[in-house]
């Protein structure tokens, strides 16, 4: 039987990562995001593998957007084996107090309310498909656990998908759809480029830090998509090795 997975955040980055990993390991691929022409980008690198890749065009802080991408998902292949919550954003790094609420919104829309968002509809279908179930896989980050400086409004919402997976994750039981959670440090994605001639630490520094190919994260997420549901990767840290993160920097 074919597998259907869902990426959000498809166009670029870990996503894009994901969803061709994705396609390579055999499955059918919804890609969501909300620019075609990025969507599209990826399809075309899929090469052979794009025919059993959709661009779905959903902005994921948009309740009725995300409706319509999961009806979609239903309405051509008929069930959903794997959601990848990973579409996310982040505020300008600046002291809390400059920080507008707009800016604090719309990372709280994406990050955590379009994750909630896919995640009840997922479950809808879940849980009325046959053979019922499925995979929910949460794009945490090593910001799920320590934050950077000037980082409040990413922080707070990595926090709280890590709440977001373990009430999933219970909620799933009896339905038999497993959720977990994947916490990336240092991807080396277009969003981390800035890394690589320093960023802010704690003590007031500007240091480079150290990035791993993006292609060891979207091997781990075809990992933990590919388990059977008895088995569950309740929550993975993946990152680059020498990065600032154990310990004190």
């Amino acid at each position: 039987m074919k597998k259907i997975a869902l990426v959000t955040g498809a166009g670029s980055g870990i996503g894009r990562a994901s969803a061709l990993a994705l396609l390579k390991a055999g499955y059918h691929v919804v890609l969501a995001g909300r620019r075609l022409d990025a969507l599209q980008q990826t399809v075309d690198a899929a090469g052979d593998a794009a025919a059993r890749a959709l661009a779905v065009p959903t902005d994921v802080r948009d309740a009725a957007s995300v409706e319509a991408l999961f009806a979609t998902t239903r309405d051509t292949f008929g069930r959903l084996d794997v959601l990848f919550n990973n579409a996310g954003t982040g505020a300008p790094a600046i002291p809390l107090d400059e920080l507008s609420v707009e800016q604090w919104r719309n990372v709280v829309d994406i990050n955590l309310t379009g994750a909630f968002l896919c995640t009840r509809e997922a479950f809808k279908l879940m849980k009325s498909q046959t053979p019922r179930g499925g995979r929910i896989i949460n794009n945490g980050s090593i910001s799920a656990h320590a934050p950077r400086p000037f980082s409040a409004p990413y922080t707070a919402t990595k926090h709280a998908i890590t709440g977001l997976t373990k009430a999933t994750s219970l909620d799933g039981r009896a339905h038999d759809i497993a959720c977990g959670q994947i916490d990336i440090g240092n991807a080396a994605t277009e969003m981390t480029e800035r890394m690589t001639r320093g960023v802010l630490q704690p003590n007031g520094e500007m240091l480079p830090e150290p990035r791993m190919d993006v292609a060891h994260v979207a091997d781990a997420i075809v990992q933990m998509a590919s388990l059977p549901l008895e088995t569950n990767v309740q929550f993975m840290t993946i990152m680059a090795t020498k990065m600032p993160f154990v310990g004190r920097g």
